[in-house]
């Protein structure tokens, strides 16, 4: 019996494999949108790096990065599903899981807290017992002066020790013009240096050293709905590769950050990057449950929640 197959076959089925292989991926990659809590600076470096160097690309992944119009509403607009991943302040979630949002937190982007209690560095205001029958600024009721009184008790003293005065958001400005002693909500790695660019050195006192429970500052949450979202894990993936890169070869990133945004190429923001590099949470996805308990109590009985809720309501890890 003669065969039918001649020794081309082989050559011909080879060439074809080849033309395959060099033929583009036409399978699009997944779009993804994260809404940030403010405009782009160097709190969101992970996310820039992560899109600049091709990480989210390499995980099928096309994330487009949205500064809010109104930073109070990304709560909001993530519940009603116009992104679907917001950046988010840990004390705030949990006044938006008793307001009956369903948030949950999927990863951490900054893990430390950034608030402080800022005075001159020149000052009278040596250590937080100096406070006492001075006035400290504030931006925003509730959490903010929850913090203070926590630091106060720290050292024996009280709310009704010091005089409290709305500053709206001017907090810097009020305390270079000595319209307040201190003010409290500034964060450390931008107000801090703004003050010193400006020739008025200050001295911060950090919540965590003064009997407040760490806490993350930023965070990434979602609807609870879509916690089995396949792009969720390969998103923190990418994340996770880019603070990786970010914490190797700083130099290089910030490099890669201001090209992507060169009108932040200004003193402020490169110290605040260099600053911000060791608060970035190496492990993102990663979820401290008892930290996040011991925070949750801390809520509760600052009063601005009624019941600390179980961890599992507010904060999950997501696999692959």
């Amino acid at each position: 019996m003669t065969r039918f197959f001649t020794t081309s076959f082989p050559a011909a089925i080879l060439a074809l494999l080849a033309t395959l292989a060099a033929a583009p991926d036409t399978h699009a990659a997944e779009k993804l949108t994260v809404m940030l809590e403010w405009f782009v600076n160097p709190d969101h470096a992970p996310l820039v790096i992560a899109r600049e160097k091709g990480y989210f690309a390499d995980e099928n992944l096309d994330v487009t990065l949205v500064p809010p119009a109104d930073p109070s509403s990304v709560p909001r607009l993530v519940a009603a599903g116009e992104a679907d991943i917001g950046i988010h302040y840990q004390p705030n979630l949990y006044l938006d899981h008793a307001a009956g949002l369903p948030l949950v937190r999927i990863g951490t982007l900054v893990e430390t807290p950034l608030n402080t209690l800022t005075v001159l560095a020149q000052g009278p205001i040596k250590t937080l017992a100096d406070l006492k029958g001075k006035t400290v600024g504030y931006s925003v009721a509730g959490f903010e002066t929850a913090l203070l009184s926590r630091m106060l008790g720290s050292q024996g003293l009280t709310a009704n020790d010091v005089t409290l005065v709305n500053v709206n958001f001017s907090l810097s400005p009020s305390l270079i013009a000595g319209n307040v002693d201190a003010t409290i909500g500034g964060f450390r790695n931008f107000e801090l240096t703004q003050m010193d660019i400006e020739g008025h050195k200050g001295r911060a006192f950090y919540p965590e050293e003064h009997g407040v429970p760490a806490y993350d500052e930023l965070i990434y949450v979602v609807d609870k709905a879509k916690l089995a979202d396949p792009r969720l894990p390969r998103f923190l993936a990418a994340v996770e590769k880019a603070t990786i890169e970010l914490t190797n070869h700083p130099d290089e990133a910030l490099s890669t950050f201001i090209k992507a945004y060169p009108d932040l190429d200004d003193r402020l923001n490169r110290q605040a990057f260099t600053d911000t590099l060791p608060r970035f949470a190496k492990r993102p996805a990663a979820l401290d449950t008892a930290r996040y308990a011991r925070f949750g109590a801390f809520m509760a009985e600052s009063g601005l929640i009624d019941v600390a809720p179980p961890v599992a309501d507010i904060a999950v890890e997501v696999t692959k």
